[in-house]
């Protein structure tokens, strides 16, 4: 079984003051360079294709050299939306590519257990999310005013990777581009169609970088996983 998975890291990153996020330091890198490591490290992983700025590219491959990562494939340009950056890295590919996993470049630490563990999922159901239950009560409001509150224990975070099969998923973008859909989620493009997805059970150490506080929560989570 073939599984490429498609790094997005093509955001402008406005909420950290125009720093690139995923070229910050961490650990022993950066914060891309620990993402592409958790990939390189799982053994269900065959290739590795980028999406990001043009701009940022030589950084992001001067990164994957010093870290001797041997399954990057290749690069991709961001697009205007996540989607479409995606879709994007969709056209880089290997032609025999069983499964398309799609990951945030701004998850560092995301572990090579959970991404099996989601491929695996994604093998039997079709398609998997990798997510944590919400701890906190989650309230809907409009206007100010409270409507309704959520039964707590049906709610997940949903997290990265999405890992589904290639068909299935090129189902979805052609279903999303016919109808001039946009999502943020890649779960979205599937249940489009009226598929279900699979949730996988992952760690709520998985986060993702969008402020400059969570390199101080990533740096010692990182710091906790070496002890």
């Amino acid at each position: 079984m073939k599984v490429s998975v498609i790094i997005v890291c093509a955001g402008n990153s406005t909420r950290m003051k125009g720093v690139n996020k995923i070229l910050l330091p961490l650990g022993k890198t950066n914060v891309i360079g620990n993402t592409l490591l958790a990939f390189e490290n799982t053994e269900s992983i065959s290739d590795i294709v980028v999406v990001c700025r043009d701009k940022d590219r030589e950084a992001i491959e001067n990164t994957a050299n010093a870290l001797d990562i041997t399954k990057l494939h290749a690069f991709a340009e961001g697009g205007e939306t996540r989607q479409k950056s995606v879709i994007n890295g969709l056209r880089k590919i290997a032609d025999d590519t069983e499964y398309i996993a799609v990951h945030d470049g701004a998850r560092p630490l995301v572990k090579p257990y959970h991404i099996e563990k989601t491929i695996k999922d994604a093998s039997v159901f079709g398609g998997a999310a990798l997510g944590v239950p919400v701890k906190d009560t989650i309230k809907v409001v409009r206007d100010g005013i409270i409507e309704d509150t959520p039964y707590r224990p049906s709610l997940y975070i949903t997290q990265t990777p999405q890992i589904f099969k290639r068909r299935l998923y090129f189902e979805g973008v052609d279903f999303a581009l016919e109808h001039e859909l946009d999502f943020t989620d890649d779960c979205q493009l599937i249940e489009a169609l009226g598929t279900k997805i699979y949730m996988t059970t992952g760690d709520y150490t998985n986060i993702k970088i969008t402020t400059p506080e969570d390199i101080k929560i990533a740096e010692i989570l990182l710091g906790k996983g070496d002890e």
